[in-house]
């Protein structure tokens, strides 16, 4: 029965080729719906996973690490107390008004940061060439993404906030939500932006010791009282717990997840429809089998099989139509994540998909019986 279902494919491929490009269809949409999703906010915890901190202290109960508040500067002191850390940086946050050199203004996240060599904030983003840049005065960074819409290229001078700034180079994987991240050092920063010279800011990155030891450290450091000034995260904790917030209570997460199944609704629907024409259009060679002797039983079983091999089929041209879509989207810079656990689950899907279509299609494989031939 199983060289049936796949002779009778091969034989009768155009008969299922609608239903494999059906299956494909949507499998691709799943996944490039699931790649932009992770990829969109990812982007919101670029900050914490580009950076090398163990720990990240900053507002009690901040939701996302791009909703900060500033926290008192002598916390600072109550991080060197433990004996654990043995680094701890300042990272403020703050927005600015980018004036384009053709006109218009355009809103803008300052981000000042350490520039030192061995500075933890975006240790694994910035190159000790760039880190260099920061260290000339009113020099920024910005994403490479980002240069037309800001009207510059590396080198050029432009205003942020009525300040003179010069572009010293571009980065990789920070492009904004909205409007631009301007990378900066603390120092520039605060020329910029003179709220920003007071003793307040917005997060302290700590190193520690022992990074094992880093949730027992947090609990050490949390403030006691009712009275918290502070809050202290794992950057894994702060990471996820910025990426839910996004998905789930944003809104703009929902609106993703709802289009998701709609698409993977609207996909079983077409593979099953798919499918059960195919079977129809087979029903007296079903037909002729039934009168040779074959059992209904064995004929499910050969509609399953085809099942999963349109299944298999489709998810091949998924695979192969979503890599090279991938390739597009990161070439024209769009954040796309692709994950290990997120091809999985689409493969899963997909054949899922074609199976539950299988089984909705097998409805017409009670109108093969042999009386079928005498029609």
């Amino acid at each position: 029965m199983v060289s049936l279902a796949r002779a009778s494919l091969i034989y009768e491929w155009r008969r299922f080729l609608p239903a494999v490009l059906a299956v494909a269809f949507a499998g691709l949409l799943v996944q490039v719906q699931l790649s932009l999703l992770l990829g969109m906010f990812s982007s919101v915890g670029v900050y914490i996973d580009r950076s090398s901190a163990d720990l990240w202290v900053g507002y009690p109960a901040t939701q996302s690490v791009d909703l900060a508040r500033p926290i008192p500067g002598k916390t600072e002191n109550n991080l060197w107390a433990h004996p654990e850390v043995t680094a701890v940086e300042r990272f403020t946050w703050t927005m600015a008004d980018w004036q384009r050199p053709g006109g218009g203004k355009l809103s803008a996240v300052l981000i000042g940061i350490d520039p030192r060599p061995q500075a933890m904030t975006f240790a694994t983003l910035l190159t000790p060439a760039l880190r260099q840049e920061l260290t000339v005065p009113s020099t920024v960074l910005v994403d490479e993404s980002d240069l037309e819409k800001l009207g510059i290229k590396i080198g050029d001078y432009a205003e942020l906030s009525g300040k003179r700034v010069r572009i010293g180079g571009t980065v990789n994987g920070m492009r904004a939500m909205g409007g631009a991240n301007i990378l900066t050092s603390l120092n520039t920063a605060r020329r910029i932006d003179p709220n920003l010279r007071n003793d307040a800011t917005d997060y302290f990155l700590a190193r520690l010791r022992d990074p094992s030891r880093a949730e027992l450290v947090r609990d050490q450091l949390q403030p006691a009282g009712t009275f918290k000034p502070f809050q202290v995260w794992t950057a894994e904790e702060f990471s996820i717990q910025s990426q839910v917030y996004w998905l789930f209570e944003s809104g703009a997460g929902s609106g993703f997840l709802f289009s998701s199944a709609l698409g993977l609704l609207v996909g079983i629907v077409i593979t099953s429809q798919t499918l059960m024409a195919a079977i129809v259009a087979a029903l007296r060679e079903y037909a002729t089998l039934r009168a040779l002797g074959v059992s209904s039983s064995s004929l499910r079983a050969v509609i399953l099989e085809q099942s999963f091999w349109v299944g298999l089929a489709g998810l091949v041209i998924t695979a192969v139509v979503g890599a090279l879509l991938v390739m597009a989207a990161r070439h024209a810079h769009i954040a796309l994540e692709v994950p290990v656990w997120g091809c999985l689950a689409t493969g899963t899907l997909v054949l899922g998909i074609a199976l539950l279509s299988g089984l909705s299609a097998l409805r017409a494989l009670n109108q093969a019986e042999p009386s079928t031939l005498l029609r």
